[in-house]
């Protein structure tokens, strides 16, 4: 006896022929999705923008060059003439020389002696002057940068030097690129000693212009500003030595 095929039959067919109808779609679909050349587009892309563009990477930082590249002698910074004035009966008129293991960085030079004037008593002076040359260095700064921090360093010594009294100190023009003069009173080996510190600045290199002295045997201490007028042109002598043994402005 024959049997009428179920219901479901027709629509158990149309459910596999939209079934079969659908894969090439989907086969589409994914093979849009997943093009290899589209891909390798967008992986360039983003490699393209993640790496910086040839020839432009960031240089590394740069200083300006030091000016000074050494010292004078700091024994020959000051004339024959500039130590007779100022210290008249030196001991040793070419003076005498500070250790230094590098003399194009540093240097240092004194001269001391004692003027008897008889029942007058005796006039003591001593001079010093002092060299400090930096160069430039990208990583710490240039030559005019450190040179600067280490005037501050100075001036700021200068003042708080222990025992000093009426501490004076101002800023003076025609020296170097910056400079301050500082003069105060010590006490010492049982004298008043008048001190008069001149501290520049000349481009990269620190210099120290110490002048001081003291009256002994009941004479009069020295004058402080005369002490002072002449520590300033002293300092000034001494700047313009250093200019000299550069070649610059010959």
């Amino acid at each position: 006896m024959h049997r009428p095929a179920p219901a479901t039959a027709p629509r158990t067919r149309l459910a596999r022929v939209l079934a079969c109808a659908a894969v090439p779609v989907m086969l589409v679909a994914v093979g849009c999705s997943s093009d290899s050349g589209d891909g390798k587009k967008k992986d360039a892309g983003a490699s393209s923008s993640a790496a910086p563009p040839s020839g432009k990477q960031s240089a590394s930082p740069s200083v300006a060059p030091a000016k000074y590249a050494k010292l004078p002698d700091p024994c020959k910074a000051l004339s024959e003439k500039t130590v007779d004035n100022l210290v008249p009966k030196a001991k040793s008129k070419s003076g005498t020389a500070g250790k230094s293991t590098d003399a194009t960085s540093q240097g240092t030079c004194s001269w001391n002696g004692l003027d008897d004037k008889g029942v007058k008593g005796s006039q003591y002076r001593w001079l010093d002057v002092s060299f400090k040359r930096y160069g430039s260095d990208a990583a710490i700064g240039s030559g005019d940068q450190r040179a600067a921090k280490e005037y501050a360093r100075l001036l700021a010594s200068t003042k708080a030097t222990d025992g000093a009294k009426n501490v004076k100190a101002a800023p003076v023009s025609g020296i170097g690129d910056e400079a301050t003069a500082v003069s105060y009173d010590l006490h010492k080996t049982d004298e008043d000693f008048k001190y008069a510190v001149v501290v520049v600045r000349t481009a990269n290199v620190a210099v120290v212009l110490d002048y001081n002295g003291a009256g002994y045997q009941g004479a009069d201490a020295p004058d402080a500003d005369d002490l002072m007028k002449d520590a300033q042109s002293a300092a000034k002598e001494a700047v313009a030595s250093v200019a000299t043994a550069n070649g610059v402005g010959r």
